[in-house]
């Protein structure tokens, strides 16, 4: 017969998963606008899409973004959480985040495990070299040699699969990918042209962009399965953005002029009707 306290010890473990369970099924949009506070996942060390400025304070094209969003869907403050792309999926299933605002891409493996919304910006990856190394022109001289690339994303999967006896070697984030590459310890790096050009302008780092860009793709915001609502939200929030002129006013402001609200008119809202940015 089982112990009259071992039962005992069970109902606040099966109350704790009742509530779980109901959490869980609780759509995004009603929890963040009761609490008040959208927690964002970014990585802090992506400019000019997200970073630390002189005072630690997160800004870039993602932060912008997302205020304006929690604005547009009713929240009232944002709270930032550094993560980095190999942790992101998993910090939205753990409830470690609301969504992750920070450059990712919509592949296959990511929509069995988070939903996205609608593009909210492209992207487009170029290969990095040192300057003055002239081996390499483009993706198909990375053979043998020794790629930089930052954990977790489609990149590293691309280095590692597609990439002949490359020795793939992993950051938390393009800042340290371009900073080894500078350095010497790396051939190349695959990472966002924008990234490469603002970070070796306002580093100092002597790496250049090389041949065509590799790939544009668009970027989308992930967020736990089963939140129609949040998702619609969301949706809304980037349509009216791109049509009323703050997310051109934003890009403009980071992503040296240009305007991102043009370069999304005519995608398909459902990232999914795109292909990936898998070669």
């Amino acid at each position: 017969m089982r112990p009259l306290y071992a039962v005992a010890a069970m109902v606040p473990l099966c109350l704790a998963a009742t509530a779980c369970s109901r959490a869980a099924d609780e759509d995004t949009l009603g929890r963040v606008r009761a609490g008040g506070t959208l927690r964002v996942a970014l990585t802090t060390a992506n400019p000019p899409w997200n970073f630390l400025d002189g005072a630690a304070r997160p800004v870039g094209y993602d932060v912008d973004v997302a205020r304006e969003v929690a604005r547009r869907i009713g929240v009232r403050r944002v709270t930032f959480i550094g993560a980095d792309f190999a942790s992101f999926v998993g910090g939205i299933r753990a409830d470690r985040f609301d969504v992750v605002i920070a450059g990712q891409s919509v592949t296959a493996k990511r929509r069995r495990e988070v939903d996205f919304s609608r593009p909210y910006a492209l992207n487009g990856v170029a290969v990095f070299v040192r300057r003055g190394d002239r081996s390499i022109s483009g993706v198909k001289d990375l053979a043998g040699k020794r790629v930089a690339v930052s954990e977790g994303t489609v990149q590293a999967e691309f280095a590692r699969d597609r990439v002949r006896d490359a020795k793939v070697k992993t950051y938390r984030n393009a800042t340290l990918v371009l900073t080894d590459l500078s350095w010497g310890r790396a051939d190349a790096a695959l990472v966002s042209r924008f990234q490469g050009i603002y970070l070796a302008a306002e580093k100092g780092l002597a790496i250049t962009p090389v041949g065509p860009v590799w790939r544009t793709y668009p970027l989308s915001m992930s967020f736990r399965k089963h939140s129609p609502a949040f998702r619609h939200a969301l949706d809304t929030a980037i349509s009216d953005m791109i049509g009323d002129g703050t997310l051109s006013a934003i890009s403009r402001r980071w992503l040296g002029g240009l305007d991102m609200a043009a370069e999304l008119r005519g995608l398909p809202p459902d990232p999914a009707a795109r292909p990936s940015a898998r070669p």
